[in-house]
């Protein structure tokens, strides 16, 4: 096997220690977003001499600290919250660079522990016997089948034989138990609160906000904040017991005065006010609603609640997680949520025949939402049996989903928790996102098999589990959709990676990937399970019963059984668990598809020989043909210039793939011959021997088809010209309706050489088995057989993909028209016809595609004769998706000078305005927002300008003016119904001001921005923000200093992550649009439309370059970005003040820093700013009061000072050496200052005489130099007369 290269990304140091049970205590104070914490780590040793424990702990403080129950003081305890401010105000944007590097150590990955453990000297670590029974018990408390054990579940296999080896790695020392007492004063990260602002009327819950990276569990309770890091965990949350009680408490602003202080001081300090009173936010719920219950949902299992003995409108709920997790997958929420459940959608009959195996399924919502929990998860209990059926037991006692609001994922996984988010809720009535919100609830559980009860050992890993909980998804929509549901969506998956998959890394590289760009993760969740869907493919068809949900099996039973080290998987032990079972090699597979990067790109020719009667064939790979660059673009800059700063390289392109094909030639007879052939080198070449002896007679049974049909009989057939059957697309035969319809016929010389053929068509990788863009030499007549005839829905959607690149023609609209018409094509493969049809609606072929577009939509859903729409029956989903596609199509139909024709434009306003939908009981938001986007899109197209003269320009258009306010009109209507009636999701209101956006992009209508700054105030609906603020920066209004002003400021301070997080994403879409240029574009596109002049000034060759960098090299992008913000004080002055603020999480704060480092140079120079010192005055108020006070007048040169004479050396004089009484004379000293005196004063002891001169009045501007004079006489000390 090709060796797997080991991964640049930095992997968490061998710490020395292990935790084997964690138990964590939480206090939380819902108002003030504070908790109290202890938390009780149990660690397993490595090292006897091990001296420093280091964990993860972000934004706490810790009040006390024991180990092994000994006080413990060596800590030392780093806070990156703290950091994440520069000390002085005088820092701005140019000074990124500075805070990046205090904050270099927790945006590393993995990022480096904060908190530092020193072991007291008292603690020893002694060894013990590894087949001890305190080794045994180590080792147990880490197992599942401990707790199985202690239930009495007769499945559980006992450990203790086979895992010696782990419990002499895992209990080798006596254990170290750790206790941490900490507060949080401010929770910043890793927990959101709704509803308990003021003004948020919203019912108040909170919950945990795990992600993938490192560094969000740390910032509740101190741990190992790693995937691998597993254990078992005992949780304890302390919260009020109703919304009322959370509502009216009284909280102190200084949870640490409390832990810290005695008896209510703090520091020795007394808070005078006493402690602060919450703002009364219970006048804004009823009585009903402060009744309501808070509820916690939590990891594991419930084993208690109980109610504060000392407060009584507190409660204490108790969990216990017996399976081994990590932090990053333990997570909670408290609210006052409804339980709904969910196992009684099981099928009647399910829970007996599971018996202990039938899990119990919980929902929990918000207050009125029940009905939509119901709706959305119906198929969960259904999905949970089947995966456990068919994979293994699930590895938690129970699984819960609950619903909450600001959400920043979709769906965010913890250990027997989903917490998902309220988008993706919705009503009975509702029919769009039913396929895409299934598949998301149902790898949200997948995921507790592989994802959290299995983790990957190593970045570079994760395509193994996001890969196999992912294809369990797709196997469980499979039987729950059906086959060709299944296989139009992996085929569309596929050729998505093929646009995807240019200048990437490889799979195994991108899985280090996945917390750069929100993207790299989007791209492995779509190309992993596909890799694994082939390899199942060749499992399957290489004899291996069961293909790869065998080998999934047998993972989850290995994991079970200890055989994967603390449930981690890698990438080789896959690869040898494939190869097991699958009896066959794969490392030529695994090194193309999982190490290699790109998709291969198949051109194939054939010939049939009739010597030999043998098709002569010739596959040949294109991938490392005509490489063209990348052109940027504002979606993928962000991940450009990430990749390009992180010095992350696409993986080589392969010149040649390998592996087996299968290839179908269906024969005259009508009979499939499938042949395996190997790909081995860059071109391949083969015969496949020819079986048919029969003459191809297939269109002499049409003919008589018609005939019949002509003469009003049916065809009965029979006789040996009749072996070849129609299954699909026989529609609209007779001849009424083909001159009714304009259908075309194939002609004379088409019928000759379709009679010549010796097979109908020839099906590349008939089991697909490739991800490949395949391009095969067959003619049309061809891909028609392969339409209509073959039973596979991805053999009719290549067909249909290669009749959208041919030309206009009356015949390939003629196919298309019957396969939209005949409903027993698959619903995907109709609405692929009805997209095409629009390209087959050009004035060469006399609008044969829009006639047919038209004609179908009157033949569905209007009146017979007429084409006034009937009322809507959304009742058939098939019939939904085609009334939907068909306006969409419409909408795209172009003439030669890019016009939409006013017949198109027109059918979309008409079915518009007269849309019905008063006896139908779903609802038609979605496909009213189809028709009034394709509206918008139709009139954005450039306006007709008259060829025969300038006479009637005027009257051209005035009704083209006239209809395009009638539009608007039509558009506005129906969001200002939106207003009173809300949409789902608020779908009419967003579409509107997409169309807006859409009209004003291309210079139809003015740009106003006052149309969408209304929907960006605090209160409106997220749905409705986000899209006004994403049209606006798509406007280019960008550089605007009010919007941009506005726009950086909710980016920082909004309380929802959902909304902080796409608005970073669109700023960034706004660099992107600045960077590669295309605001000049829209700017130019507009003064186009609006002018309807432009002059063009020929450009250098220096801008030409520059202008061909911006959009082909990410250098050339950043200084075309440079170039255009650089001057732009706004940005910078509030760019900086967003990153000061105390909202965003630290993750989101690295996102803004980047962004400097984008935009700007660091600049180690700071302007201090001083203020001038002023003037003073005085006033005698007597009595020896003077009043100061400072003037107005400022001081702006410095004083210059005057040279100070030096002091002079007092002159000692001695009369004599002795008097004559024998005792020393007494010292005479003169001194004579020469600077004005200083007020002062002496003791009565040492100044005998003084002589001062009352000093003249001061003027300004002389040199007035006053005189002291003292004297001093120094005695003996023995305190005689003066």
């Amino acid at each position: 096997m090709a060796p797997i290269v080991e991964n640049a990304s930095s992997q968490p140091a061998d710490l020395g220690f292990t935790v084997s049970h964690q138990k964590v205590e939480l206090d939380i104070d819902l108002r003030s977003r504070s908790l109290t914490g202890r938390t009780v780590i149990t660690i397993n040793p490595h090292l006897r001499d091990l001296k420093t424990i280091h964990l993860n702990c972000r934004q706490a403080v810790v009040t006390r600290l024991s180990v092994n129950g000994k006080p413990c003081s060596g800590i030392a305890l780093t806070d990156p919250y703290k950091n994440a401010k520069l000390e002085w105000n005088a820092a701005g944007v140019q000074q990124y660079d500075m805070l990046q590097r205090k904050l270099a150590g927790q945006f590393k990955d993995p990022p480096e522990e904060e908190l530092g453990v020193m072991i007291p000297k008292t603690v020893k670590i002694d060894e013990l016997d590894p087949f001890s029974e305190e080794a045994q018990n180590i080792h147990l408390s880490r197992t599942s089948g401990n707790s199985k054990r202690d239930l009495g579940d007769g499945s559980a296999i006992d450990l203790v034989q086979g895992s010696r080896a782990t419990v002499e790695q895992n209990a080798r020392f006596t254990t170290i138990t750790l206790i941490i007492e900490y507060v949080v004063e401010k929770i910043r990260d890793g927990m959101h609160f709704v509803g308990w602002e003021e003004g948020d009327l919203r019912y108040p819950h909170a919950y945990t906000t795990n992600s993938l990276s490192p560094g969000t569990a740390c910032c509740l309770f101190p741990c190992v904040d790693n995937l691998t890091s597993k254990c078992a965990w005992d949780i304890s949350i302390k919260c009020q017991k109703t919304v009322g009680d959370a509502l009216q408490q009284v909280s102190n602003p200084n949870p640490r005065s409390q832990a810290n202080s005695i008896q209510g001081f703090s520091n020795g300090i007394i808070e005078i006010n006493g402690p602060r009173k919450a703002d009364d936010r219970s006048n804004s719920f009823s009585d009903a609603d402060k009744a309501l219950d808070l509820a916690v949902v939590c990891t594991g299992d419930v084993t208690d609640e109980i109610v504060d003995a000392r407060d009584p409108t507190k409660k204490t709920t108790s969990f216990m997680c017996t399976t081994a997790i990590s932090a990053q997958h333990v997570g909670f929420a408290i609210g006052p949520f409804e339980h709904v459940d969910l196992a009684e959608f099981r099928e009647n009959g399910e829970d007996e025949r599971l018996g202990q195996n039938a899990v119990p399924v919980h929902g929990f919502c918000l207050p009125g939402r029940v009905d939509e929990v119901k709706n959305t998860c119906l198929p969960m209990a259904k999905a949970i049996d089947f995966i456990t059926l068919t994979y293994g037991s699930f590895p938690f006692s129970d699984y819960s989903l609950c619903f909450v609001d600001d959400l920043l994922p979709d769906v965010l996984d913890t250990g027997s928790l989903s917490i998902c988010s309220n988008r993706l809720l919705f009503p009975e009535d509702v029919i769009e996102p039913l396929d895409r919100v299934s598949r998301q609830l149902v790898h949200a559980l997948a995921v507790q098999w592989m994802g959290i009860n299995i983790v990957p050992k190593d970045p570079s890993d994760f395509w193994v589990v996001v890969g196999i909980a992912y294809f369990i998804t797709d196997i469980f929509m499979k039987k729950l959709s059906g086959n060709n549901e299944y296989r139009y969506n992996q085929k569309k998956a596929a050729d998505r990676v093929v646009e995807l998959d240019v200048d990437r890394p490889s799979l195994y590289d991108t899985g280090a990937l996945i917390t750069l760009d929100s993207s790299e993760l989007e791209f492995l969740e779509l190309k992993a399970p596909l890799v694994l869907f082939i390899l199942d493919r060749r499992l399957t068809k290489a004899g291996t019963s069961g293909g790869l949900s065998r080998i999934i099996s047998r993972i989850f039973l290995n994991s079970k059984v200890g055989d994967l080290a603390n449930g981690s998987i890698d990438s080789p032990y896959f690869i040898r668990t494939c190869e097991k079972l699958g009896h066959m090699k794969f490392d030529v597979f695994f090194a193309q598809w999982v190490e290699g990067a790109g998709c291969p790109k198949f051109r194939v020719t054939q010939r049939f020989n009739k010597k030999k009667l043998v098709v002569e064939m010739m596959i040949q790979q294109s991938q490392a043909e005509n490489i063209k660059d990348r052109d940027m673009d504002s979606e993928n800059f962000v991940r450009d210039v990430k990749e390009e700063h992180k010095a992350v390289y696409a993986g080589p392109i392969q010149s040649a793939f390998t592996g087996p094909m299968t290839i179908r030639i269906h024969e005259a007879d009508g009979t499939p011959y499938e042949h395996i052939i190997e790909i081995k080198d860059l071109k391949t070449t083969f015969d496949i021997p020819y079986n048919t002896k029969y003459k191809r007679l297939k269109r002499s049974r049409r003919q008589k088809e018609r005939t019949a049909a002509s003469a009003g009989n049916e065809y009965m057939g029979g006789g040996n010209d009749d072996v070849l059957l129609y299954s699909l697309g026989d529609v609209l035969q007779s001849e009424e309706e083909m001159k009714e319809w304009r259908l075309a016929e194939w002609s004379k010389d088409d019928e000759e050489k379709m009679s010549q053929e010796s097979y109908e068509w020839i099906r590349m990788d008939a089991d697909f088995e490739w991800i490949c863009k395949m391009s095969t030499s067959m003619p049309p007549y061809m891909w028609v057989s392969q339409l209509q005839q073959d039973r596979d829905v991805v053999a009719q959607l290549e067909s249909i993909q290669w009749m959208s690149f041919v030309n206009a023609h009356e015949l390939v609209s003629t196919v298309l028209i019957r396969t939209l018409i005949d409903q027993r094509y698959f619903h995907g493969i109709r609405t692929a016809a009805a997209a095409v049809l629009a390209k087959n609606a050009k004035n060469e072929v006399g609008w044969i595609g829009s006639f047919h577009l038209d004609k179908a939509f009157h033949e569905f859903f209007c009146y017979p004769g007429s084409h006034m729409t009937r009322s809507n029956d959304f009742t058939d989903r098939a019939s939904y998706y085609i009334q939907c596609a068909i306006p969409q199509a419409m909408a795209k139909v172009r003439n030669a000078s890019g016009h939409t024709p006013f017949q198109s434009r027109n059918f979309l306003f008409e079915k518009l305005k007269f849309n019905d939908n008063s006896n139908n009981e779903m609802s038609d938001c979605h496909y009213v927002a189809a028709l009034m986007r394709g509206l918008a899109e139709a009139l954005a197209s450039k306006p007709p300008f008259p060829t025969d003269g300038f006479d009637d320009f005027e009257d051209i258009v005035g009704d083209n003016q006239s209809f395009l306010n009638a539009c608007l009109e039509e558009i506005d209507r129906h969001r200002r119904i939106d207003e009173w009636i809300p949409s789902y999701h608020n779908i009419l209101s967003t579409t509107a001001l997409d169309c807006k956006r859409i009209l004003a992009k291309a210079g139809i209508i003015q740009t106003r921005p006052a149309d969408f700054l209304e929907y960006t105030s605090d209160g409106t609906s997220e749905y409705l923000r986000l899209s006004a603020f994403s049209n606006v920066m798509a406007l280019g209004l960008a550089k605007n200093d009010a919007i941009l002003r506005w726009f950086l400021f909710v980016l920082s301070t909004d309380p929802s992550p959902h909304i902080r997080e796409n608005m970073i994403r669109i700023f960034g879409k706004t660099l992107g649009s600045l960077a590669v240029g295309e605001h000049l574009e829209i700017a130019k596109e507009q003064a186009t439309q609006l002018d309807g002049l432009v002059i063009e000034q020929e450009s250098t060759t220096e801008a030409r370059q520059a202008d061909l960098a911006r959009k082909q090299t990410v250098e050339g992008a950043l200084n075309a970005l440079r170039d255009e913000v650089s001057a732009n004080l706004v940005l910078k002055k509030d760019l900086w003040k967003a990153i000061e603020s105390p909202t965003l999480s630290l993750r989101q704060l690295g996102e803004l820093l980047d962004i400097c480092d984008w935009l700007y140079e660091p600049d180690p120079k700071i302007i201090v700013v001083l203020k001038y010192p002023r003037y003073w005055e005085y006033k005698n108020l007597g009595r020896g009061k003077l009043l100061f006070t400072r003037t107005s007048r400022v001081r702006t040169t410095l004083p210059k000072r005057k040279p100070v004479a030096a002091l002079p050396q007092p002159f000692i004089k001695r009369e004599n050496s002795i008097s004559n009484s024998g005792k020393t004379p007494p010292l005479k000293l003169m001194f004579k200052p020469k600077k004005p005196p200083l007020q002062s004063t002496a003791s009565a002891s040492s100044v005998t005489r003084v002589e001062s001169v009352p000093p003249s009045p001061v003027v300004e501007g002389e040199n007035v130099k006053p005189k002291l004079k003292i004297k001093f006489k120094v005695g003996s000390g023995v305190g005689g007369p003066l």
